[in-house]
């Protein structure tokens, strides 16, 4: 299996730049994503409609440009944790964590013995297809794979000490939609209660050893996290960036356009 992107980077203490295709199951963005030069591309099972061979087409593009897939999962049952991985994602998203339990649960079956009891199968994509002996995937494997964390939810942060200690957990990941909407303050980012959750879970994170990460939108917010220090940054979903650069043509052509109003 290769090695992780991501991974590498956080352990020299670099940012991450994580980009998505959401909402289309595109293994020709994901390539294109990569081909940028982003670090991770985030596909999201939990709100889209991805199916298996969507997620599996996409970490092939993924792994043809030497990129990391993260793929959001739908909680579902235990092998919900692991098929991703299997499909050749080398890291998860849990969302909405909200104890120490349940991201040992997430570690369980994202690892295997002696991290965890993830379930044994050597014949996945992830596994180069039975190619690498199961003895040395197990173990790249646990080396070379994150679990990524979602803090969004008012439970979460109250129990935020027990999640960033659990040993196996890679990224606190604050969702802050969500969380806005959990404190009753729906999409308010700049609501100071929000902000103070933010710097409790970068404490954590600090503190625990852990890294954090959150989105953004421009510039002057990333560079504000990493100061607080951020390092798994997720900037760029494709149907912003479409929308925006449609936008940008169609006024184009209206000022064009105007001379035969």
């Amino acid at each position: 299996m290769r090695q992780s992107r991501v991974l590498k980077k956080l352990r020299d203490n670099k940012p991450v730049l994580v980009g998505s295709p959401t909402p289309y199951p595109s293994a020709k963005i994901c390539e294109l994503i990569g081909k940028v030069g982003y670090d991770c591309i985030w596909i999201d099972h939990e709100h889209q409609g991805f199916s298996d061979s969507d997620i599996w087409n996409m970490s092939l593009a993924c792994r043809a440009t030497d990129i990391d897939a993260m793929v959001r999962i739908r909680k579902s049952g235990y092998f919900s944790y692991f098929r991703a991985i299997e499909s050749g994602a080398n890291g998860i998203m849990v969302p909405h964590c909200i104890s120490g339990e349940e991201a040992e649960w997430a570690v369980r079956n994202t690892k295997f013995a002696p991290a965890g009891l993830r379930g044994m199968d050597g014949i996945e994509a992830h596994a180069d297809h039975s190619l690498q002996p199961m003895n040395e995937y197990m173990e790249q494997s646990n080396k070379e794979t994150f679990t990524v964390v979602q803090i969004e939810d008012r439970e979460a942060v109250e129990k935020i000490d027990d999640i960033a200690a659990v040993k196996g957990i890679d990224v606190l990941f604050v969702g802050p939609g969500d969380l806005s909407q959990s404190l009753g303050k729906p999409l308010n980012f700049d609501n100071p209660e929000l902000q103070q959750v933010i710097d409790k879970v970068a404490n954590a994170a600090k503190k625990h050893g852990k890294h954090w990460g959150i989105t953004m939108g421009n510039a002057e917010s990333a560079e504000k996290f990493l100061e607080k220090g951020a390092r798994f940054l997720a900037w760029g979903a494709a149907i912003f960036l479409l929308a925006r650069g449609f936008s940008e043509v169609k006024k184009e052509f209206d000022s064009v356009s105007r001379l035969f109003d």
